[in-house]
């Protein structure tokens, strides 16, 4: 059964290799096949990774469109092992993301990476606000 992706005018996405931009009316696709797909509010640019976490995001998405994990692999934990000694209590979310890479469910570990990011903004005003969550103490929800 295929997937159906409806988009904005303007919208773009990401079907395999190929960046596609609908046109100026919404448009409806039907994608058949096994193509990596993001549409564009989940595309991060290396110039929009600007967090420890956007950067892990940012490199399990080459992972996920590239179908390559072993190119990618050795910067992924590097990222991880800083982000781990900044915010130990992140491992949680760590640990659901290296799962999904080791059985190979990219797509769901981007998701995970995802939520990484939130736990990151989250930690971040905590700090900010002074509500005396320490980066190490805090723990993630699932999410």
């Amino acid at each position: 059964m295929p997937l159906k992706i409806e988009l904005r005018p303007g919208e773009r996405i990401i079907i395999g290799s190929s960046v596609i931009t609908n046109g100026d009316n919404r448009a409806k696709l039907f994608v058949d096949g096994e193509a990596p797909i993001l549409r564009e509010k989940d595309i991060l640019t290396s110039e929009s990774a600007d967090t420890p976490a956007r950067r892990i995001y940012l490199v399990v998405q080459l992972m996920y469109l590239g179908e390559d994990l072993g190119k990618h692999r050795e910067l992924y934990f590097q990222l991880v092992d800083e982000f781990l000694q900044a915010a130990p209590s992140a491992l949680t979310v760590i640990d659901a993301i290296n799962n999904k890479l080791l059985t190979n469910s990219l797509y769901a570990a981007l998701k995970d990476a995802k939520a990484l990011i939130r736990y990151e903004e989250e930690l971040l005003r905590d700090v900010q606000s002074g509500s005396g969550n320490s980066l190490s103490g805090h723990r993630p929800e699932n999410g």
